[in-house]
C-alpha cells in the first residue's frame, strides 16, 4: 500500500510486464515509433516518478500519454483527480475501464481526454495544478511547452523524455546544449534534472536512455514589458544560426545587423556574444529593445 494513499489500493492494482502484454493483446495493441509508444513495464519506476513529482492528495494533475495506464494508476493512488490525454483511439477508449477494474474506488477522480495534446485548450474539471507524464519522445517539447502555455495553473511538472532531450531542457547558459528548449522552459519555470530512467522499464525497450526533468513554475512570472511571443521570436532567431555573433543571427529579426546591434547595445548585451551565453532574462532584455518585425505587438 502506498504511504500516500487516501483511499487504500492493493499493490496489485498497477500494472506489472505480464498485465501490459495482456492488456496489449486483448486491444490488438502493438506500440508504434510514429507515435513514441514505450509502455513503463514496471509498478516501481511509476511510484517512483509519482514520488519524484511530489504528487499530493489534493493535486489535480494531468497526464498526457498515458498508454495502457501504467502511471495513471499509480497517480491515481495519490492524487484527488487524474485527467489523462491520449491521442491513440483504441488506447482511449481502453483507459477507463483499466481504471474502473483496478482502481474502482478511485474511477470518480479520474478523466479522459481523447484528443492530440498540441490541440489542448482546456480540460475538464478543476485548473490543473500537476502535469506528470512519460512523453512521447518525438514531441516531447513541443508538448510540454504547450501544455506549461496553455495551462497557467500548472504549478509543478515532472516529465520523462529521452536521456538527450532531458539535457537539453534542463541546460543552463554556457552549456554545449543549451538551446531554444533550454531558454523556454527557463521562461515558465526552474528547470533542473530529476533521475535516469533504465531501458528495461519499458515495452518495447526503446534504444535510448531516458531522463526525468522536474519544472517548478516560477512564482512570479519574469519582468519584462515584451510579450512570450516577443521574447521567444528572439530565441528561435539567436539559435536559428547559433555559430553566428547575435549581431549577424539577429539581422533577420532586427531589420539588419545595425538594428540588431543597437538593440543588443541598449539591453546590455554584447553585439559579439552568442545565443548559448545568454539568460532567459537578456533574451527578453534584447526583445524589449529590439524591432522585432512580426513578434511586435
Amino acid at each position: 500500500m502506498s504511504t500516500t494513499d487516501h483511499s487504500g489500493p492493493a499493490d496489485d492494482a498497477l500494472l506489472g510486464p505480464a498485465d501490459i502484454r495482456e492488456l496489449a493483446a486483448a486491444l490488438g495493441v502493438r506500440p508504434t515509433k510514429q507515435r513514441g509508444q514505450n509502455f513503463v513495464i514496471d509498478a516501481n519506476t511509476v511510484r517512483r516518478i509519482v514520488r519524484t513529482a511530489d504528487v499530493r492528495p489534493d493535486d489535480v494533475v494531468v497526464e498526457v500519454g498515458p498508454g495502457l495506464g501504467s502511471l495513471t494508476l499509480a497517480l491515481l493512488e495519490v492524487a484527488q483527480r487524474v485527467t489523462a490525454v491520449e491521442i491513440d483511439d483504441v488506447l482511449a477508449a481502453a483507459l477507463p475501464s483499466t481504471v474502473a477494474a483496478r482502481l474502482p474506488g478511485r474511477a470518480g477522480g479520474f478523466a479522459l481526454v481523447h484528443s492530440d495534446a498540441l490541440r489542448v485548450e482546456e480540460l475538464p474539471g478543476p485548473p490543473p495544478t500537476a502535469l506528470v507524464a512519460n512523453l512521447p519522445y518525438n514531441v516531447a517539447v513541443p508538448v510540454l511547452l504547450h501544455m506549461l502555455a496553455t495551462f497557467p495553473s500548472i504549478e509543478r511538472t515532472l516529465v520523462m523524455v529521452q536521456s538527450e532531450v532531458a539535457d537539453r531542457l534542463a541546460a543552463g547558459p554556457g552549456s554545449k546544449v543549451y538551446g531554444v528548449p533550454s531558454v523556454k522552459a527557463a521562461w515558465y519555470a526552474e528547470v533542473k534534472r530529476a533521475g535516469a530512467i533504465g531501458r528495461n522499464v519499458f515495452w518495447p525497450a526503446p534504444n535510448v536512455d531516458s531522463g526525468l526533468v522536474s519544472l517548478v513554475r516560477r512564482k512570479e512570472p519574469l519582468r519584462t514589458t515584451a510579450s512570450r511571443e516577443q521574447v521567444f521570436a528572439v530565441v528561435d532567431a539567436a539559435f536559428a544560426q547559433r555559430r553566428k555573433t547575435l549581431r549577424a543571427a539577429l539581422a533577420g529579426w532586427a531589420g539588419s545587423a545595425a538594428a540588431a546591434e543597437e538593440a543588443l547595445v541598449a539591453a546590455g548585451v554584447s553585439p559579439q556574444a552568442r545565443g548559448e551565453a545568454l539568460t532567459v532574462e537578456e533574451f527578453a532584455a534584447i526583445a524589449e529593445h529590439g524591432g522585432g518585425g512580426t513578434s511586435r505587438r
